[in-house]
């Protein structure tokens, strides 16, 4: 039987995941993926906020495994998160992404749940795990220049006349076609593993090798050129909208894939196998995803508001352009299990996009304050962990 003050212990630290997850659905998940389309008209703040919760609930529970058990397990060495540990990192981290909800600012939620996690583990008496944290420091410093730039040249293309956009916007949607036919789901997979579209379809066809796989992927790509192509042919402007609002479908589904991570990782060691209480990873997914559904329902009106129409005056080009970099990123982040920050990566590409156009529209000063807020919750998610365990520890 599990001593109730263990069983107590590990309901707070699952309230506290909770709480996190609601404060992701509002401000991270909740209010990046169909930012760019609200500044584009293209749907209204309170549909998207209804959409996202679903989406993004949906891509929690069949993507959200990688970066749950990178943010549980990898992110400190030599010691395992105690109960005290996971609500002390995610309380701390909770509050400062609420902070930025409710003042406008889109706080980097990977930045304060991974200095949280960091902090809270070095007080344990952890090491540091170096080589992950290059690992995540490389994307985080690179994906500014990644999304931006592709967001950059995917905007001057879509508006330089010698191209026409019923060739090119095409063409775009077979690029995230072949994307979308690539991507690993656990539905798709045996017990335990996932499986992409592209590689189940050839283990039907064929022995499941690269050829057959890049067959596929090509064939299937091209289905969605053509589609498109009639789509726009039909109404460019409604074409446009279409790919514009699958776009941040798919974005939305990306954010539940990476973002759940954040909420339930340090959950993960206190009710995995060998613990006193034992939860498996799906259920865990959906209580994550639960959270995340309702944080984007309550709460992202405000910071999709914030996102569409502060950081840029986006037109249907420009948030094509930003929307396809941001879904390519959020996707190899979720391959390779590395915590990642919507927000850093959408204002990226929504700035970069913007720049295609001269940098009309674009808040210098908001990209300012933006950067700093996560410098700053980044530093203080690590010392206010480290502390707030130390006191916290000390009390209990």
């Amino acid at each position: 039987m599990v001593a109730a003050g263990t069983l107590a212990t590990v309901v707070v630290a699952g309230l506290a995941s909770l709480f996190m997850a609601w404060a992701i659905g509002a401000g991270s998940s909740g209010s990046t993926p169909f930012a760019p389309a609200v500044g584009a008209n293209a749907i209204s703040v309170m549909r998207a906020g209804f959409f996202v919760g679903i989406l993004g609930f949906a891509g929690a529970v069949l993507q959200g495994a990688n970066v749950s058990e990178a943010v549980g397990r990898e992110l400190i060495g030599g010691v395992t998160l105690s109960p005290v540990a996971a609500v002390v990192g995610l309380t701390i981290a909770a509050v400062l992404v609420a902070i930025g909800v409710f003042a406008g600012y889109p706080i980097a939620t990977a930045f304060t749940v991974t200095g949280a996690v960091i902090g809270v583990g070095l007080a344990m008496g952890g090491d540091p795990a170096w080589a992950k944290y290059r690992e995540i420091g490389t994307l985080w410093v690179l994906t500014p220049f990644i999304g931006g730039g592709a967001a950059y040249a995917t905007a001057k293309t879509l508006r330089d006349e010698r191209v026409p956009e019923r060739v090119a916007i095409p063409l775009l949607a077979g690029v995230v076609a072949a994307i979308v036919t690539n991507i690993n789901f656990v539905v798709l997979g045996p017990a335990g593993e996932a499986a992409s579209i592209a590689g189940t379809l050839a283990l039907t066809v064929a022995d499941g090798g690269l050829a057959a796989r890049a067959g596929i992927t090509v064939g299937l790509a091209l289905v969605a050129v053509g589609a498109l192509a009639r789509d726009i042919d039909a109404d460019p402007a409604a074409g446009q909208r279409h790919f514009l609002l699958v776009l941040g479908g798919l974005v939305a589904f990306s954010a539940g894939g990476s973002q759940v991570g954040l909420a339930i990782g340090p959950l993960l060691p206190l009710v995995s196998p060998g613990s006193a209480v034992v939860v498996p990873l799906t259920t865990v997914l959906v209580f994550g995803g639960v959270g995340l559904l309702v944080g984007s329902w309550t709460g992202a009106p405000r910071m999709i508001k914030a996102l569409s129409q502060d950081y840029s005056s986006l037109g249907p080009r420009r948030s094509i352009a930003a929307l396809i970099p941001s879904f390519a990123i959020a996707q190899a982040a979720v391959f390779f299990g590395i915590p990642v920050s919507f927000n850093e990566i959408i204002v990226s590409a929504i700035i970069g996009s913007g720049y295609a156009a001269g940098g009309s529209g674009v808040s210098g000063r908001k990209m300012l304050f933006t950067v700093l807020a996560w410098v700053a919750s980044l530093t203080i998610a690590v010392v206010a962990g480290y502390g707030g365990f130390l006191v916290v520890d000390a009390v209990v």
